[in-house]
């Protein structure tokens, strides 16, 4: 057993707490790793303000890490002690249908252990006090040392700077992706991406290098316009800018609407009007944004009557332990910016502040 700092989520809705807990030795088929970065993410904020359904207390949050494999479990033959690894919340067992079919990313083999915060055995590998801490999202990166399944981590190039690569575990690679799988940008397209926090930035990264020849970012913070031209957008616009809804000023703006729109905040409004801004005939819309439990989606069915397209992405459609080492090479190679995304670097104890950067759009 292994003693360690983590940032702990005792209930929801209050600040989290650098606590000592310990972290069981990993059982078959599971991987310990040593944790050097992680990033913080609007879904550990969600489900920490105590909105999230499937949210379970106490809980070690986290799950844009990187870092060094412990030691293995019985049974693990991808890894060994002293691999450099990415742990990944949409895993890859290469062995049920979702995994054998090419459509899709979404394995589905420890998807309701993970739901619940345990292991695939129903356990916990965390304990603090006394007590049964669960795990998050399979990964619990917001721990000196976290355990996983084997199939929810990625062997990555062991040259990688850690504290930049742990992004590709959640977004960049998700709003990369849903441009270049999802939405498969072609070239000299027009694209138009709501939201310009790191996912939004991804995606118009995404668009610029498929070659789309006007990006235009949407946002009501214009601090972040500057950003996101330096990411590739041609164009920024905040939508109380102007008294008529926003798809109406896109369809303006282009022409009849854009090719390829992207809704990166979860808003269920803005999705709406994401579809509503492509184009008749052939515009197509990705929900990247994760919208609160319960929420539903509305639009008139002409829209889709009259040639446009509605799709979702989750985690940019890579499959996971496949592609994340392919995504550390592309950075590694200069082809894809991670360095750009990262505002702050922070040390572990200042995790809280780190979350009240992200909420205030820093």
């Amino acid at each position: 057993v292994i003693k360690c700092k983590a940032a702990v989520a005792w209930e929801a809705g209050k600040p989290l707490s650098i606590e000592e807990v310990e972290v069981a030795p990993p059982k078959a088929h599971e991987v310990r790793i040593k944790i050097v970065a992680t990033a913080v993410c609007h879904t550990d904020a969600y489900t920490l303000s105590g909105a999230d359904p499937e949210g379970c207390f106490p809980v070690i949050l986290g799950h844009e890490g990187a870092g060094i494999v412990e030691s293995v479990g019985e049974g693990v033959t991808k890894v060994k002690k002293g691999d450099t690894v990415i742990p990944l919340y949409i895993p890859q067992c290469g062995e049920c249908k979702f995994c054998k079919n090419p459509k899709t990313n979404l394995c589905q083999k420890i998807r309701i252990t993970q739901g619940k915060g345990v292991m695939p055995d129903g356990t916990s590998r965390f304990t603090c006090k006394g007590k049964q801490i669960y795990h998050f999202m399979g990964t619990s990166t917001f721990s000196e040392y976290t355990v996983v399944a084997d199939i929810s981590v990625a062997k990555i190039d062991a040259a990688a700077p850690l504290d930049k690569v742990c992004l590709l575990g959640c977004g960049i690679s998700t709003g990369y992706g849903a441009a270049v799988n999802t939405a498969k940008v072609e070239p000299g397209s027009t694209c138009a991406v709501f939201g310009l926090g790191g996912v939004g930035l991804a995606v118009i990264m995404g668009c610029k290098i498929a070659g789309a020849s006007r990006i235009i970012g949407i946002d009501i913070n214009k601090d972040k316009y500057a950003k996101a031209k330096e990411f590739g957008a041609t164009e920024c616009i905040s939508p109380q800018d102007s008294k008529k809804p926003i798809q109406e000023v896109l369809v303006e703006m282009t022409d009849g609407g854009v090719d390829y729109s992207f809704e990166c905040i979860g808003n269920v409004g803005l999705m709406r009007a994401a579809l509503e801004a492509c184009h008749k005939g052939w515009g197509l819309s990705v929900i990247v944004g994760v919208a609160a439990a319960g929420q539903e989606i509305s639009t008139r069915p002409f829209q889709l009557v009259t040639g446009r397209t509605w799709k979702g992405t989750a985690f940019g459609g890579w499959k996971s332990v496949d592609d994340v080492p392919k995504l550390v090479t592309e950075y590694m190679s200069k082809k894809i910016k991670v360095d750009e995304f990262v505002t702050h670097t922070l040390p572990f104890d200042k995790i809280n502040e780190a979350f009240e950067l992200m909420h205030s759009g820093k």
